[in-house]
């Protein structure tokens, strides 16, 4: 007979049956014990218009006012949360052993950074689009310059070490200087405007540990997602963290594109609206008849989607509505392209960046879904913007055609 779920002792599986409950709940990580024991509550949703709109609630570990969020897809993947300073005041010092980076939402102040046993105290100063990172376990204390309140929104690796260790104290209260990760540099967080190619996939890479201005720093043009698409990576106090800062041209949108979960787009400038659904259902979800399992996030700044909610694989495709261009920032934790599956010195390719029918996941804009380029056009109608997607594009090559 099938176990009883409300039994507390083993049974052993008569004859050809089967042990277990056959269904169960997802547990609690620690992670998630931790965020119930601060206190805030937990946003979790595919996305929001803009994070300013999540009522904050009073947080004693910082000082401040917060509120987690989880997005669908980034479960034990990297940690988020708002956090505001208090007007004229600071946050609390701290330190931890997890990675860190700072995008200002709201407000202008500074930011002290020093090491355990070291009396020098290094400030830097920051406004609304700022991005900093904090060096692992370096102490910091955040501190508004203003009489009212300054938002900022974080990214962690949080979750990747409190869900190993299983210990807050050892989080929180680990002596260990990460001298590699934070040098006492005089330019330390000077700004760094110099572009190199990164390691992995030679695409444009900043290294630098803040940003004055994110919503408007200077772009090289990259042309992988959309023509005149541009981005940079930039690469923070050696961290891990993965994240990217990229713009399309107004009145054009991005190709869809198909990869597991941890990204998480956040708009920095102009609006727009992101379509997600399962790579299983095709790439004219619409035509096909699965329009009702297509997920829509309309958003601006500072709002936020989850490029793919579901674990597996999932396409998404961001659009550009208004008359600035439609810029985002994408940051996915520790899961960079450079740690995908694979013995070291494997082949990989930048599936993401290549046409399905080339053997990778991005749907060309003469493959996808009619219902796509029909709304767009009239949400820029409505909108008084001029489409700027070239017909040619949606033209199939000869060899298709034939």
């Amino acid at each position: 007979m099938p176990h009883d779920k409300d039994q507390t002792h083993w049974h052993e599986p008569a004859a050809n049956q089967k042990a277990g409950y056959g269904q169960f709940k997802k547990q609690p990580t620690p992670y998630d014990a931790y965020m119930e024991a601060e206190g805030l509550p937990v946003f979790r949703d595919i996305g929001i218009s803009k994070v300013q709109n999540l009522p904050l609630v009073p947080w004693k570990r910082t000082g401040g006012r917060g509120h987690f969020i989880q997005l669908y897809g980034t479960e034990t993947k990297w940690g988020c949360y708002v956090v505001e300073v208090p007007p004229g005041g600071a946050l609390n010092a701290e330190k931890h052993i997890y990675e860190e980076i700072f995008l200002v939402v709201e407000g202008r102040g500074t930011t002290e950074v020093w090491l355990e046993g070291d009396n020098r105290k290094h400030v830097f100063e920051w406004q609304q689009g700022s991005m900093f990172s904090i060096p692992m376990n370096a102490w910091h204390r955040i501190v508004n310059a203003t009489s009212g309140g300054a938002l900022l929104l974080a990214g962690t690796t949080a979750p990747n070490v409190l869900n190993q260790l299983n210990n807050v104290e050892a989080v929180f209260n680990n002596p260990f200087v990460f001298r590699d990760r934070f040098s006492g540099a005089d330019d330390f967080y000077k700004p760094n405007d110099d572009i190199e190619a990164d390691p992995v996939r030679g695409l444009a890479m900043r290294r630098t540990n803040l940003i004055p201005d994110a919503m408007n720093c200077d772009l090289p043009l990259d042309n992988r997602r959309s023509p005149g698409y541009r981005r940079v990576e930039p690469f923070m106090t050696n961290n891990c963290f993965y994240f990217w800062i990229g713009q399309h041209e107004n009145g054009r949108y991005s190709k869809a594109h198909a990869h597991t979960s941890a990204a998480v787009l956040i708009c920095l400038k102009g609006k727009g609206y992101t379509y997600t659904w399962p790579e299983g259902l095709g790439v004219n979800p619409w035509r096909d008849g699965h329009a009702a399992e297509v997920r829509r996030v309309d958003y601006e700044p500072v709002g936020m989607v989850t490029a793919a909610p579901g674990g597996a694989r999932w396409y998404h495709q961001h659009f550009s509505v208004s008359s600035d261009p439609f810029r985002l920032t994408a940051w996915f934790g520790p899961h960079n392209p450079g740690r995908d599956p694979g013995a070291p010195g494997a082949k990989h390719t930048d599936y993401t960046a290549i046409d399905v029918g080339d053997g990778g996941t991005a749907i060309p804009y003469w493959m996808e879904d009619p219902y796509l380029r029909a709304e767009y056009e009239e949400t820029l109608k409505r909108n008084a913007v001029p489409s700027r997607m070239d017909p040619a594009w949606y033209v199939a090559p000869d060899p298709v055609r034939k």
